[in-house]
């Protein structure tokens, strides 16, 4: 059953129902379009509440993550339990308003549903620990309710913002253990490089969203290097739990972006 607001004067106070005086040949007409308004707004509010709580779900699930020392381990239990328990809350949240993001309304609330690329940095963080893979589109498709679309923005602007979190699991262990960690011949710096590589090919998405992710990208990836420089060239020199200082050193070019 549609729920829909309640029409309310400059002062808040509800307005009466004006049944007397004479009624236009479109009356009915406008309030249908009054109707239609309300349930939009009514329904533009419930996506953007349930957007909030799954992005700070999302955000608490990284948060734990990140107390992770090693890759290709199982998690601890008392991390698996949080991330089970915010992932079950994620998809009951995403199904509460499934039905409000059916056919062209999806697209329409698409702005109104960022949690999305949230969700999925949060889904491929995971997947990256505990497999040193990257997490395909059906696999973070499968973690949230059959009538949510996990589009192919969401999913690649998901996979932009996992960078910075490799990049911070990365300087943490290196400054703990003394190694970029990894197995399978390859440590974490070569699969960030690998990645990185994969999004410079795509055709460029002439919009300011998108490029201030590949700067974002590129700096994440600078920075992990700088690790690894680090270890090899002058590890032998920096105390136990040494972090590197993570700002850019000195100024730019004039000429660079």
């Amino acid at each position: 059953m549609a729920i829909t607001g309640v029409k309310r004067d400059h002062t808040g106070n509800a307005r009466s129902k004006q049944s007397d005086g004479p009624k236009g040949r479109f009356h009915d007409m406008f309030l249908g379009f009054r109707e239609e308004l309300d349930q939009h707004h009514d329904r533009r509010e419930r996506i953007v509440k349930v957007s909030r709580d799954v992005t700070a779900q999302s955000k608490k699930i990284i948060f734990s993550l990140q107390r992770m020392k090693q890759l290709n381990q199982d998690f601890p239990s008392n991390i698996q339990q949080d991330v089970d328990t915010r992932l079950a809350e994620i998809a009951k949240q995403l199904g509460s308003v499934s039905a409000d993001l059916q056919s062209i309304n999806r697209y329409r609330y698409q702005s109104s549903l960022r949690c999305l690329e949230e969700l999925v940095e949060a889904l491929s963080f995971a997947h990256y620990l505990r497999h040193q893979t990257l997490i395909s589109p059906e696999q973070t498709q499968a973690a949230v309710p059959a009538d949510v679309l996990i589009s192919t923005h969401d999913y690649l602007f998901g996979i932009f913002d996992l960078f910075g979190e490799l990049m911070r699991f990365a300087t943490v262990t290196t400054a703990q253990t003394g190694a970029l960690q990894g197995d399978y011949g390859r440590n974490i710096l070569r699969d960030i490089q690998e990645l990185g590589c994969s999004f410079e090919v795509l055709r460029e998405i002439p919009t300011k969203d998108y490029r201030g992710k590949m700067e974002v990208m590129r700096q994440s990836i600078k920075k992990v290097e700088k690790l690894g420089y680090g270890l090899i060239v002058r590890g032998s020199e920096r105390p136990a739990g040494w972090l590197p200082d993570m700002k850019d050193e000195g100024p730019r070019d004039a000429g660079s972006p």
